[in-house]
């Protein structure tokens, strides 16, 4: 199963690895196939001096943790999204955040959810009725599902 890993989720596992968050990252090859659009990148790059403030890491160190955990993940061109999706994309985060544009519009291409913890794009894509978001507690129970099934 394909799950979209949003930026915020990536900074809480640099600050965090051994939390929920990180455990899901890093221990469910077994279930899912993380995905995320190029975009997710120049996010990350783009927050590195506020990472290092808020953890008190050295970039250095922001960057090999990054790197760990960037590994786990397939980034995929954005290019490969035609312009119709796109476009349908940004009016659904128009009035939420247009910075989410490219995760939807991937979630649309691949038909697949987003693993987010923004509480905003969550409560804004809930209350347009969508169906693109999962919360880390939606998606830990879902593992906890699939690792049932196998036994």
């Amino acid at each position: 199963m394909k799950i979209i890993v949003d930026a915020n989720i990536i900074f809480s596992v640099i600050l965090n690895s051994n939390g929920k968050i990180g455990d899901l990252l890093i221990n469910s090859e077994k279930y899912f196939v993380f995905v995320a659009p190029e975009f997710l990148r120049f996010e990350i790059k783009k927050y590195h001096n506020k990472l290092c403030k808020i953890s008190g890491l050295s970039l250095d160190k922001i960057k090999e943790t990054e790197a760990i955990i960037t590994r786990r993940i397939t980034f995929i061109s954005e290019d490969l999204i035609e312009k119709p999706v796109w476009v349908y994309a940004a009016k659904i985060v128009e009035n939420i955040d247009p910075n989410d544009t490219p995760y939807i519009a991937l979630s649309k291409h691949l038909n697949c959810k987003i693993w987010s913890g923004d509480k905003a794009l969550m409560k804004g894509l809930t209350a347009k009725k969508t169906k693109y978001i999962l919360s880390t507690d939606q998606l830990y129970k879902l593992r906890e599902n699939k690792m049932a099934k196998k036994q």
